[in-house]
């Protein structure tokens, strides 16, 4: 199997051997689904701005995370591995999410080399605004794993708290605790009213800015949790979306969006700026209507490892590199932003670690297709794999029939018999086998004796990934 993670990385791509690194700019929306964008089909067509930036620049039908949950599809991003080798996985329960609650201590090796820190060996500044989510205790602060600056909090939104044992969740500037969520930084729980989605924006384009006239290249995390549960939006959005609250967020980041591609044109950067927008994991069905989103064509949601808790939305925007109007059928997992991104400030990947994200950039800027697989992980265990149009399933399973009879749904109308379990099923030696191009929804499994012949000869040798975990994890908690 060809890698792109193995070619020798040049610039002879972009702007000439003696030309500046362009800059990159990640926008990593929270919850968002395949199907919130017009561009994706989503009927209300909310989001003119997203869709001009795909009509500008490249769409990825097929683009995964690495983890179906906030904290290790985050840390997969930053590090280009894979959660069972970042240590953002959990062994207290078979094949159950872990994430880094405010009560957790655990947080992001030191032994991980995040993305900002490798960016630094190339002359970048580098910035996060928003939600961390990788350890909220001083030794896993951001500016310790090599940010420059940080505006935003180390969780989600979540509160509002009014105990001692408990409180709300803190916002930081750099090292400096500018207040909490729900004191100093609203939020109306019964309104959805909150200023923060104008507060992120406002950052991005005054680091912008700085950095342009410092004529140094930068790295911007634009990491923000609007369409996260709790929603909200800020006066000026609230009632102007089809969809409810969560129509207002997705609007009002499709416009700080298309107000951030302006700035970059209007300072006459854009061309040596690198943006690439997606998602962290699925839209969050649990949620739905009010407070969640849409996967499309896709099955379940959030904390799955179907197609809707795991295919991203996905967008590449470089105007005079990335041609415009492309559509991409590439497989892509937001770990090859960590290696694209290396790619791009010309930099090697480190060697001494095994890397899981690939070099997008041959397929955005040459239209090639890389052979890959993609892994499907929940917890410790590996779930599924892709291979092509193909889909084995090892394992399925949506989530406890105690907790679903208790509310807990994440797959709320898509009951789809003998797939979306309510115990953890297991079909190694017979892989439940799905073709993603005739069945997205992961609807009709192949008969037996397909499932053997695709089985054995395109899946055997994709598990070399089964066992392939750090060794030492940091104490997580427990999701579902």
């Amino acid at each position: 199997m060809a890698s792109a993670a193995l070619r020798p990385l040049c610039l002879c791509w972009a702007l000439g051997a003696a030309a500046a690194a362009p800059n990159i700019l990640l926008l990593l929306m929270d919850d968002m689904g395949w199907g919130d964008l017009g561009v994706f089909g989503e009927p209300s067509k909310e989001t003119p701005n997203l869709d001009q930036m795909a009509a500008e620049g490249m769409l990825f039908l097929d683009f995964y995370t690495a983890n179906p949950l906030c904290s290790p599809s985050r840390a997969a991003l930053l590090t280009g591995r894979l959660p069972v080798r970042n240590g953002f996985y959990t062994t207290n329960g078979h094949a159950r999410n872990a994430y880094t609650p405010q009560d957790i201590v655990g947080g992001i090796p030191d032994s991980e080399l995040l993305l900002p820190e490798l960016l630094k060996k190339a002359g970048y500044t580098n910035k996060i605004i928003g939600k961390w989510h990788l350890g909220h205790r001083p030794q896993f602060h951001p500016l310790r794993h090599g940010f420059d600056e940080w505006f935003g909090s180390p969780n989600c939104h979540f509160g509002p708290y009014d105990s001692r044992e408990r409180p709300n969740i803190p916002v930081y500037r750099d090292w400096e605790m500018l207040g909490r969520y729900y004191e100093d930084f609203k939020i109306d729980l019964k309104t959805g009213e909150a200023n923060l989605t104008q507060l992120y924006l406002q950052e991005a384009l005054d680091f912008i800015s700085k950095q342009q006239a410092s004529q140094q290249p930068f790295f911007l995390y634009w990491a923000i949790d609007a369409t996260h549960a709790p929603v909200y939006a800020s006066k000026q959005f609230l009632g102007t979306s089809q969809r409810g609250l969560y129509g207002d967020a997705v609007r009002e980041i499709d416009d700080s969006i298309g107000k951030i591609l302006k700035h970059l044109q209007q300072l006459g950067i854009s061309e040596n700026t690198f943006v690439f927008f997606t998602s962290d994991n699925g839209a969050a069905l649990i949620s739905a209507p009010k407070q969640g989103g849409s996967n499309g064509p896709f099955l379940c949601g959030k904390q799955t490892t179907f197609e809707g808790g795991m295919r991203e939305p996905a967008i590449a925007w470089w105007p005079g590199h990335i041609p415009a109007g492309g559509v991409s059928h590439q497989l892509g997992n937001v770990m090859d932003l960590f290696s694209t991104s290396l790619s791009l400030a010309g930099l090697q990947p480190p060697s001494d670690r095994q890397i899981d994200g690939i070099d997008l950039l041959p397929a955005m800027l040459q239209g090639e297709l890389i052979d890959r697989p993609i892994f499907y992980y929940r917890g410790n265990e590996l779930m599924a794999v892709r291979a092509g149009l193909y889909k084995a399933h090892y394992w399925t399973w949506s989530n406890s029939l105690e907790e679903h009879s208790k509310g807990i749904d994440f797959c709320p109308g898509q009951s789809v018999a003998g797939v979306t379990t309510h115990t953890q099923e297991e079909h190694t030696y017979l892989p439940l086998l799905f073709h993603l191009g005739r069945d997205p929804g992961e609807k009709y499994p192949l008969r037996d004796r397909t499932r053997q012949c695709c089985s054995h000869k395109k899946m055997a040798r994709r598990t070399q990934h089964r066992n392939c975990d750090s060794g030492i994890a940091p104490k997580m908690k427990v999701q579902e």
